[in-house]
């Protein structure tokens, strides 16, 4: 079934190229992949792309752009039909970029053949989509396809902290970059400072400042300043457009209350990117300040990781409740409980399950004190929730400023 679905796919891609023409071999399109980091990644490039003064496009899970029309995004990466209509209005528009995610799903199904790439940067791979997948040697193949597609006169950016990163470049024709914190890379960065109101960093002895809060946005960073290097943008400028650049929604969004609680919303719903966000939560922690989670784990999707993020947010928070994500046709108790299956007698104490995500918040909310941070994980940007079928309205920063901001 698979192999007739790729044929599928496949001859859609040739019939959209037939239809539609080559977009791409007249603007410059920007590929990300990787488990984590695509959409910020995508999106500040386009932010600093458009405060550049070029026109420019974006194609994200958050949404597409094209100049500055939104358009509401249903795929990271939409079907090959689509997304050539999108790079052809683009075109249309006069847009001189296209920054776009390159998910697994659809560079094993080929929704991305025949685009003229210009470059491709890879971020981190770790473990999600093995429902698709099935193996983590798969998983990186199909991302790996993506670096085979570049042509010798496009750039390949890669993240080599990640033990991944250097094994994308290896038997690719396009010139090859590297980016990370551990020395030797062609774009190498350090962190100065982490705390609550931002980052100092230092890249090739450049120094950079931002407010995007966390360890993890550092390396997102240092992958948009090596690309615009690549671009040859103006650098100075860059980096003063670094300074007060805002992170995608969803994606470690933040706001402070009265009360001096912060709340962060992000759309980490992989064990990794759980791991990553509560690292970066306790970097910028107050010394007396507890960590608060609210978080679940999607229904129909890969069952194994269940466990493995549930004991990473009963280990880091002070209180964790874990509650619905998007339960789909599952259960949502049942999902809660696979999440608590290797928890020791310790951790479970910690833990408190609520099943209604309104009211998890809710509790969360009546549980913070002053200088507590509360970290609201796995459906990030979404402003919705999926319960047997139906998509109900649910957008959780949106229930959090209900509550904090009277």
């Amino acid at each position: 079934m698979k192999k007739f679905k790729i044929i599928w796919w496949r001859i859609k891609s040739v019939w959209a190229i037939y239809r539609f023409g080559h977009p791409s071999k007249k603007i410059k399109v920007i590929g990300v992949t990787g488990t984590n980091g695509k959409t910020t990644t995508a999106t500040l490039l386009y932010q600093i792309a458009t405060r550049l003064g070029f026109k420019a496009g974006l194609i994200s899970t958050v949404e597409n752009i094209i100049g500055d029309k939104k358009i509401g995004a249903t795929h990271t990466t939409p079907d090959s039909v689509s997304l050539t209509r999108l790079l052809s209005e683009m075109v249309d528009m006069g847009c001189e970029y296209a920054f776009m995610e390159v998910s697994s799903h659809a560079l094993d199904q080929n929704r991305v053949w025949g685009i003229n790439f210009s470059g491709g940067i890879f971020s981190n791979l770790t473990h999600d989509h093995l429902d698709y997948h099935k193996t983590i040697e798969n998983y990186f193949q199909a991302k790996k396809k993506f670096f085979k597609l570049l042509s010798q006169n496009a750039f390949a950016l890669s993240n080599t902290d990640d033990e991944q990163g250097a094994s994308m470049l290896l038997g690719i024709k396009a010139r090859k970059f590297s980016y990370g914190f551990s020395g030797g890379e062609n774009f190498h960065g350090q962190v100065k400072k982490i705390d609550y109101s931002g980052l100092q960093l230092i890249f090739n002895e450049q120094e950079i400042n931002s407010q995007l809060l966390g360890k993890f946005n550092a390396s997102n960073l240092l992958a948009v300043w090596s690309v615009c290097k690549l671009l040859d943008f103006d650098m100075q400028k860059v980096k003063n457009i670094l300074k007060d650049i805002k992170p995608p929604r969803g994606r470690f969004e933040h706001f402070k209350s009265q009360n001096d609680v912060l709340i962060i919303v992000d759309y980490a719903h992989t064990p990794d990117a759980l791991e990553k966000v509560f690292s970066a939560v306790n970097e910028i922690r107050q010394p007396d300040g507890r960590i608060i989670s609210v978080f679940g784990c999607g229904g129909d999707r890969d069952p194994i990781k269940r466990p493995i993020m549930g004991k990473i947010g009963a280990t880091y928070s002070d209180l964790a409740i874990f509650t619905s994500d998007n339960p789909r046709s599952e259960n949502p108790a049942k999902i809660i409980e696979a999440m608590q299956a290797d928890l020791s007698s310790e951790l479970i104490q910690k833990v408190v399950a609520i099943e209604n995500r309104r009211e998890a918040i809710k509790k969360a909310v009546q549980e913070a004190q002053t200088g507590d941070i509360i970290l609201c994980a796995g459906k990030g940007h979404e402003d919705y929730q999926e319960i047997k079928g139906v998509k109900h309205h649910f957008d959780d920063m949106e229930e959090f400023r209900k509550l904090f901001i009277k």
